[in-house]
């Protein structure tokens, strides 16, 4: 199915623009540092099967977690916060999946647009797009728990929290007309020591499931984006700082 124009040149300049910031940065264009960590992902089938296997059988699931800044301000300054799942072999053996979820709001409208926070575990985080969710539509988010402590959102903060006691994040979707299912459990482990250099690098395009995958929607925009990030990454292979 062909691009239309207005749809290829808006990918081409968001494109330009993440390769030059990743190469300059030597890191993500976007979340270029962040801790790592690793977390368990319980999933509790509800309201029915969804079509899609991983949601519809009850299991606990290794996570590879990184929480990091959007634009890597300060972190005495307010920032759009982002909280990037790895589920390791979701679709089977060597098979990941990738969920990207940003700091937001919890409204209809709010949910769907980013929100810079000075207390990580002040609100949910939102696939801020739609998914495909088994057979329906609907955004993924990320709800912290009631008993969660304030946290703050500089890097240092967030290592400390993670190294200090487990967090735990209710996964939900939205969907249209209101509904709200409750699609498992996340609980934070211990922060990850990456290598110098060495980066999680996540991409929920590239690593997602049949039933369970971002809809068309904008997607060859971020597809050019996540694509013109790694490319920049790549040409500075050799020099890049150590990030997570």
């Amino acid at each position: 199915m062909s691009v239309p124009r207005p749809v290829a040149a808006g990918a081409g300049l968001v494109a330009r623009a993440a390769r030059t910031a990743a190469r300059r940065r030597r890191a993500p264009a976007l979340h270029p540092r962040g801790v790592c960590a690793e977390a368990t992902l319980a999933v509790h089938p509800a309201g029915g099967a969804w079509g899609e296997p991983w949601l519809d059988e009850p299991g606990d699931h290794r996570v590879r977690l990184r929480w990091s800044r959007g634009a890597g301000l300060p972190g005495r300054l307010p920032d759009a916060l982002g909280l990037a799942l790895r589920v390791d072999d979701a679709g089977g053996p060597g098979r990941p999946l990738d969920l990207l979820l940003t700091s937001s709001g919890g409204g209809r409208v709010s949910r769907r647009l980013p929100l810079p926070r000075l207390n990580a575990t002040g609100g949910p985080y939102s696939t801020l797009l739609p998914y495909h969710i088994g057979r329906r539509r609907g955004l993924l988010i990320a709800h912290p728990s009631g008993a969660s402590p304030h946290v703050p959102s500089g890097l240092p903060a967030l290592r400390t929290a993670l190294e200090r006691a487990p967090l735990t994040f209710h996964l939900c979707a939205a969907l249209p007309g209101g509904a709200w299912w409750h699609l498992g459990t996340l609980t934070t482990g211990t922060p990850l020591d990456l290598p110098p250099g060495e980066t999680l690098s996540y991409d929920p395009y590239l690593h997602c499931l049949p039933g369970l995958r971002p809809t068309a929607g904008f997607s060859t925009v971020r597809e050019a984006a996540y694509a013109a990030s790694r490319a920049g990454r790549h040409t500075t292979e050799g020099t890049r700082t150590p990030a997570c």
